[in-house]
C-alpha cells in the first residue's frame, strides 16, 4: 500500500464579495480536487490549537504526527538543518528574510517585494559572510540564503552558550510559549532583539543579533546589487530580519522507524526539508520552482514516479498558494 501526503500550503482563505461570497477555492474551478473529495473524507482540524495561527514549522511538525510542545525547538535550527548548515547545541540559529528599510528603522517591505532573485541573494550573502565581524563577543556566524527573500544565521559563541530567549527584529511574528505566530496587526519598523531572560546567554545573544543587523545593514545598502536595483526602480534588500530563534538540535523520533515504512519527500522550502531530514526522511532533490507553476507540477510528477517503487510514503508540500495567501 502507498500513501502519498499531499499538503497544500496556504490554500485556505476566507469569502470574498468580489467572488460573490465565496472563498477563491469554493469559487475555483478544481475538477480533480473535487473528484478526490467525492471518493474520500473530509474534516477540519486544529493543527496546534484554537485561535493559533502557527508558522510552517510547528504546522508541519504537528501535521507529520510530532507534538511541537515536546519537539518544537525554533524554526532557526529546522530552517538551518535545511539548508544544509550544521549546528550543535549552545549554537543560536535564526530564519530570515531580506527586507527593505528606509528612513527611521521604517521598514518598506518584509521581502523586498518578492522581486529579489535566489542569484542576487547569494551575492548578497557572501558579502556578508565575508565583510561582517562580530566584535561585541567572541562569536563567529554563517549566514546563507535558501530561496528568494528567505535566508538563515546561525551565530556559534566561541565561550557561553547562546539562549534562544530573545525577541524577533522582525516585527510580523512574535514567541508564544517558544512558538513562532503571526501577529494579526504590526508597526513595520525593524526592532531590536531584547533577551527574554535575564542569563549571560540571553543577552549575548541579542546584542549578537543587533550586532549583525547594524553591520550587515551597512554591508546590504550601498552593495552594487542594491544599487543597480534602486536605479532600475526596484526595492533594495538592505537588511535582514530575524525570527524564531533556536539553540537546539531538534531530536526527532525516526518516522520510518515508528511506523514500519519508508518515507520520501518532496518539498521546496528548507524549513519542510529540515523537518523531513531530521525525521529520517529521505530527501528527493527538486531544483527551485520557477514561475511556470505547470512546469514545476509536471517535474514533481516525474519525480515521484522516479521513485515510486523506492518507498512506501510521500510527503509533498506545495508552497505555491501560500505566497498570494500572505
Amino acid at each position: 500500500m502507498k500513501l502519498i501526503y499531499i499538503v497544500i500550503d496556504g490554500l485556505g482563505d476566507l469569502p470574498i464579495n468580489e467572488l460573490n461570497g465565496e472563498t477563491p477555492l469554493g469559487f475555483a474551478e478544481t475538477p480533480n480536487l473535487d473528484e478526490l473529495a467525492g471518493r474520500g473524507k473530509l474534516g477540519l482540524m486544529y493543527t496546534v490549537g484554537k485561535g493559533i495561527a502557527p508558522e510552517s514549522d510547528v504546522a508541519v511538525i504537528s501535521i507529520l504526527g510530532y507534538d511541537p510542545s515536546k519537539y518544537h525547538v525554533g524554526r532557526g535550527p529546522l530552517e538551518a538543518f535545511g539548508a544544509g548548515l550544521d549546528m550543535k547545541d549552545g549554537d543560536l540559529a535564526l530564519r530570515c528574510n531580506f527586507a527593505t528599510l528606509g528612513a527611521n528603522r521604517r521598514i518598506i517591505d518584509r521581502r523586498v517585494g518578492r522581486s529579489l532573485t535566489t542569484e542576487e541573494a547569494a551575492e548578497l550573502s557572501k558579502a556578508i559572510n565575508r565583510e561582517v565581524k562580530l566584535e561585541s563577543f567572541p562569536a563567529e556566524f554563517e549566514f546563507k540564503n535558501t530561496l528568494g527573500h528567505r535566508a538563515v544565521l546561525v551565530i556559534k559563541s566561541k565561550d557561553v552558550p547562546l539562549s534562544a530567549e530573545i525577541s524577533n527584529t522582525d516585527p510580523a511574528y512574535e514567541r508564544v510559549e517558544g512558538m513562532g505566530v503571526a501577529r494579526a496587526e504590526f508597526e513595520m519598523v525593524l526592532k531590536e532583539a531584547v533577551p527574554l531572560e535575564d542569563t549571560e546567554g540571553a543577552r549575548r545573544a541579542a546584542a549578537l543579533v543587533n550586532e549583525f543587523t547594524e553591520k550587515s545593514h551597512g554591508v546590504l545598502d550601498g552593495h552594487e546589487i542594491n544599487r543597480r536595483r534602486e536605479a532600475e526602480g526596484k526595492l533594495k534588500a538592505n537588511v535582514i530580519l530575524s525570527r524564531d530563534a533556536g539553540n537546539k538540535v531538534p531530536k526527532f523520533f525516526n518516522i520510518n522507524e515508528r511506523y514500519g515504512v519508508r518515507f520520501a519527500c518532496l518539498a521546496d522550502m528548507p524549513v519542510e526539508r529540515g523537518i523531513s531530514r531530521l525525521a529520517g526522511m529521505h530527501l528527493i532533490d527538486l531544483p527551485p520552482p520557477t514561475k511556470d507553476v505547470r512546469a514545476d507540477s509536471a517535474l514533481r510528477i516525474r519525480k515521484l514516479m522516479e521513485n515510486y517503487s523506492s518507498y512506501d510514503c510521500f510527503y509533498i508540500h506545495i508552497k505555491g498558494p501560500d505566497e498570494p495567501g500572505h
